[in-house]
């Protein structure tokens, strides 16, 4: 039965649209949900206003089995999911006389003055089945309608994991029947291939598989390939898995560096040093950022040579180049650092310090991978002041490297 049952995640908070916070509570309702078997369609987020609360809920409850809203039932006037719940369902909003009594017993024991605006949190739609919150001053709640549900939960992330946790998972496995089941997750990790290009080699057979289910996540040089399956026992979830990975690697095989915890670093080093190679590495206007990142998986045994300059000025100085874009200061520190050091593979990064993003009008950072046989690269729009140096420039270099290194030694 699980596999048809569908749910809506609702997240309430104007400070949510104003970009304020993020919404990571969907994040952990929507994977309590998938390890049930659940499937979660919509995320969807909406503002303190019970008119478009209620439109929300009304239309997530024509297409969906399960609704669960999160946020929203404080005690303030803008806490108004309560409200929004009630006219979605076409319900009252009945006063709990026991609820006002738990809620004073809780601020009671915190040594708190209750005011008088928490009685708002002791009306809930009729008929709803209150959710005891031992951890909070907020009730939740269940609606019920007919098969369907509306289940409304605090904003507090704390108590939102807590009652996710221990009284709703309980609660849907129950009324749905839901048998308790074994999720296994393998991640396939590759390098050098992009997603779109990965995405096709894999083709539909593969990524629109129901059990187990493949999908891809992707970073800068490297994306990933989650293999989930869903099962009775763990055995027979591993040998899913294990008949999915196998016709991945060989659609992909080339591609793939490790599994789960590998890192590209790591298998990286390993292939240098199983082939007596080494790694030389040019860095210009962001420091050691691909240094520093490699050496810790490497040790000064692989990697040859460092070389640091402060400015792309700098290096052209250093090279008595007089001109040259971004990327022909790369591809000759590149190329001069293999001549000069006798390195198998060097990475040269040549950025502007002072840039932070610059897509629209000129290069930022352009990165170069060199053996002997090819040059690979790559020109972004950002600087050495962005964020993304680290992340992108770091995984695209690594994994090219890493690729054009197999290419070399046949592997």
């Amino acid at each position: 039965m699980t596999s048809n049952l569908s749910a809506e995640l609702v997240s309430i908070g104007t400070e949510i649209l104003l970009g304020e916070i993020t919404d990571t509570n969907s994040v952990f309702m929507a994977r309590a949900l998938r390890d049930m078997g659940i499937n979660v369609f919509y995320m969807i987020s909406v503002g303190d206003n019970k008119q478009r609360i209620a439109d929300v809920i009304r239309t997530s409850l024509s297409r969906s089995d399960i609704v669960i809203t999160c946020g929203g039932l404080g005690p303030t006037v803008d806490d108004v999911t309560r409200d929004g719940v009630a006219l979605a369902t076409d319900r009252e909003l009945v006063f709990h006389d026991e609820l006002l009594q738990m809620i004073a017993a809780r601020f009671e024991k915190y040594r708190v003055k209750m005011t008088q605006n928490n009685r708002r949190q002791a009306y809930l739609p009729a008929e709803a089945l209150v959710i005891e919150n031992p951890v909070g001053t907020a009730p939740s709640y269940i609606v019920e309608v007919g098969d369907k549900v509306v289940i409304s939960l605090p904003g507090v992330p704390r108590e939102m994991k807590f009652l996710m946790n221990e009284r709703v998972v309980p609660y849907l496995r129950e009324k749905y029947g839901i048998a308790e089941q074994i999720i296994l997750a393998r991640i396939l990790k590759t390098g050098g291939i992009g997603e779109s290009s990965l995405d096709e080699m894999l083709g539909n057979e593969l990524l629109e598989a129901s059990n187990p289910t493949i999908g891809l996540a992707a970073h800068s040089g490297q994306i990933d390939i989650r293999i989930t399956a869903k099962a009775d026992t763990r055995a027979q979830a591993s040998d899913m898995i294990d008949s999915v990975d196998q016709a991945v690697r060989k659609r992909a095989g080339e591609y793939i560096f490790g599994v789960d915890d590998d890192t590209l670093e790591q298998t990286f080093a390993s292939l240098l040093q199983q082939n007596g190679a080494t790694l030389a590495i040019t860095e210009t206007g962001i420091g050691t950022t691909i240094s520093e990142r490699l050496l810790t998986a490497m040790g000064a045994d692989l990697m040859h040579t460092t070389e640091l300059h402060e400015s792309p000025e700098a290096l052209r100085e250093f090279l008595a180049i007089e001109d040259g874009s971004l990327q022909a200061l790369a591809n000759g520190a590149a190329k001069r650092l293999l001549e000069q050091t006798g390195a198998t593979v060097s990475i040269a990064v040549v950025s502007r310090p002072d840039v932070d993003e610059n897509s629209d009008k000129e290069a930022g950072t352009a990165v170069v991978v060199c053996t002997a046989e090819k040059a690979r690269h790559r020109v972004y729009g950002f600087g050495g002041r962005n964020e993304n140096v680290k992340q992108f420039v770091g995984n695209w270099s690594t994994a090219i490297a890493w690729r054009m290194a197999k290419e070399l030694f046949n592997v």
